[in-house]
């Protein structure tokens, strides 16, 4: 068995240190890896990614990040992830990686995603430049997708994202900004292979479970959603056993803003 700590939109700030390493102090107890669903900062500022890396530098697991829209915002994404990889954590970006946890192997493939919505209102490649660009942008990405999950080798995969893959998890957000939280075709890339769960940040106001259209189990780990400093979840011994979710959120934390 496997068990992940997750954890998304955890938006730290130059005035967080000290907020985050205290409810981890014994993650190692309780999970074997932990992951986190983007919005790693709350402006994009690598002084902000700097805080994070100081919280995170005791946890006794490895730890696995894709970055998010915040972390995009100043557009020094790549300092971000230098600062990040320096420090020791792995920043996924159309990436997969497999580790070697508790008698078998965890493939994790993990990408930020992107928008355009989901199926019956959704964006496509017509008309003005900056429209097919925004969804060539989404295609491109879950293509990437598509191909990692198709080729992931390991007794457990998982995908790591931001934008959400499913509208079912992004239920209790306006409609209007549906497309702006996610994609089916990030859904249906997860559905190309064995991927046993799917978790992901970014809807505040969504919803905590869901599944994307083949089936795979999505969870929405925002931290101002789930309200806790990680969620669990348990994989078992089969590929696409259900992911039993252990749901143990400790040390409540304030959401973010």
């Amino acid at each position: 068995m496997i068990r992940i700590a997750a954890i998304g939109d955890v938006h730290v700030g130059l005035d967080d240190a000290g907020s985050i390493a205290p409810a981890l102090v014994d993650l190692h107890d309780h999970a074997d890896v932990l992951l986190i669903a983007g919005d790693l900062t709350r402006h994009g500022d690598p002084a902000e990614a700097e805080v994070l890396a100081r919280e995170l530098a005791d946890v006794q697991v490895p730890v696995l990040v894709v970055l998010g829209n915040h972390d995009h915002h100043l557009d020094r994404s790549a300092d971000i992830v230098r600062v990040l990889t320096e420090a020791g954590l792995q920043v996924l970006e159309g990436d997969f990686v497999r580790l070697e946890l508790a008698g078998s192997t965890l493939g994790v493939v993990g990408a930020k995603g992107f928008g355009g919505g989901f199926e019956g209102a959704c964006g496509s490649e017509f008309g003005e430049p900056e429209m097919k660009s925004f969804i060539r942008h989404t295609r491109g990405i879950a293509d990437e997708l598509r191909e990692l999950v198709v080729a992931a080798d390991a007794d457990h995969v998982v995908a790591l994202l931001h934008y959400a893959p499913t509208a079912e998890t992004c239920a209790g957000e306006r409609r209007e900004i549906f497309p702006f939280l996610g994609s089916y075709l990030l859904g249906e890339a997860i559905d190309a292979g064995r991927v046993e769960l799917a978790l992901h940040g970014h809807a505040h106001h969504g919803t905590e479970r869901g599944t994307t259209t083949g089936g795979t189990p999505v969870r929405n780990v925002a931290r101002p959603l789930v309200g806790v400093a990680y969620r669990r979840y348990e994989l078992g011994a089969s590929r696409h056993a259900p992911a039993n979710d252990g749901l143990r959120g400790l040390a409540p934390v304030p959401a973010a803003t």
